[in-house]
C-alpha cells in the first residue's frame, strides 16, 4: 500500500527540498518504487534532479488546474526505482486559481488516487508557506516530515505550523499525522547546535528523528549539478546521513533495513540544472 508523506514547514530555508529530494533517493536505492512531487512554485527539486522546470510541460500544475492525470507529468529520473512529477513557475498562479476552485483543497488527492498504488511512497515537497499547495499536499498526505535548522531560529514558527497540521487532521484529512521533526543543517560542534536539538527534542518528544543531517558543503552543492547527493558525492557525510535518515524512516515501519545497503550510484556528469 502506498503512503503519501509531505515535507513541509512553512519556514524557508531549512533544508525541506534538500530532504526532500535526498530521503526520496535514498528510499528508491534501497529497493523502494518511490515517487517526489514537486509542489513549490521555486521548483528546486525539479531543477535539483537535472530537470530544466522552465520547459517542463505538462508539470504539477496542469494536474491542479486543469485536472490533468498525473500520470502525464509522471517522469523516471536516472536513478532506478525513482520518479518525480515535477513543477514550473506556473505553479506560482495556481494559488490564485485555486481560490475559486470546486474541491480545492483536494486536487492532489484525487489525482494520486488513480496512480499512487505504482509507488510505495510518495513524497511531496510543499512550498514555505500555509497556501492551497500546502493545504493539498497535507490533505493528500498520511504523514508529515518537518525539517528544522539546527540554528537560533529554529523553533519560529514551528507550534503554528503543527496548529495547521492539526487543523487540516480535524477538517480535511482525519488520517493525517505527524510523523515527526528533522533537524537539518547541524553543527555538532556548536553549543548553540545542541541547545536547539534539547529544545526541539522536548517539542516532539519520541517523534523527532534520531538522524542528524550536518553543514555539509557537498549537499549544498549537488544541486547545482541537477544530482542528488549520492550522485554527486555518495561518501560524503551528507550522503550516509540522508541514507540513515532513510534507514531510520523504514525501522519505523518496522521493515528490516538490508544489511548491506545497495551500492551508492555512480556519480554522474552535470545535466544543466538552472539554480
Amino acid at each position: 500500500m502506498t503512503e503519501v508523506i509531505a515535507i513541509a514547514n512553512q519556514k524557508g530555508g531549512v533544508g525541506k527540498t534538500t530532504t526532500a529530494v535526498n530521503l526520496s533517493v535514498a528510499l528508491a536505492q534501497l529497493g523502494h518504487q518511490t515517487l517526489l512531487i514537486d509542489l513549490d512554485p521555486q521548483g528546486n527539486a525539479t531543477s535539483g534532479l537535472g530537470i530544466d522546470k522552465r520547459a517542463l510541460n505538462p508539470n504539477v500544475y496542469h494536474v491542479l488546474v486543469d485536472l490533468l492525470p498525473i500520470e502525464k507529468t509522471i517522469r523516471e529520473t536516472s536513478i532506478p526505482n525513482h520518479a518525480i512529477a515535477g513543477a514550473s513557475p506556473d505553479l506560482i498562479g495556481a494559488e490564485v486559481e485555486l481560490v475559486s476552485a470546486l474541491a480545492r483543497e483536494s486536487r492532489l488527492k484525487g489525482a494520486l488516487s488513480t496512480s499512487k498504488n505504482r509507488f510505495e511512497y510518495v513524497l511531496i515537497d510543499c512550498p514555505p508557506s500555509l497556501g492551497l499547495l500546502t493545504i493539498n499536499a497535507l490533505t493528500a498526505a498520511d504523514k508529515v516530515i518537518i525539517p528544522i535548522q539546527g540554528e537560533y531560529y529554529a523553533m519560529e514558527g514551528l507550534a503554528q505550523f503543527v496548529s495547521a497540521v492539526d487543523k487540516v487532521k480535524k477538517t480535511l484529512n482525519p488520517r493525517l499525522s505527524l510523523e515527526g521533526g528533522v533537524l537539518t543543517m547541524f553543527d555538532a560542534r556548536m553549543t548553540l547546535s545542541q541547545q536547539v536539538r534539547e529544545e526541539v527534542g522536548r517539542f516532539f518528544g519520541g517523534s523527532l528523528f534520531n538522524t542528524l543531517i550536518p553543514r555539509n558543503i557537498r549537499i549544498a552543492e549537488a544541486p547545482g549539478f541537477g544530482q542528488s547527493i549520492f550522485q554527486y558525492d555518495a561518501k560524503s557525510r551528507g550522503a550516509e546521513s540522508y541514507l540513515a535518515l532513510a534507514q531510520e524512516f523504514l525501522a519505523r515501519r518496522g521493515l528490516v533495513v538490508p544489511a548491506a545497503p545497495t551500492p551508492p550510484l555512480e556519480p554522474s556528469e552535470p545535466t544543466g540544472a538552472q539554480s
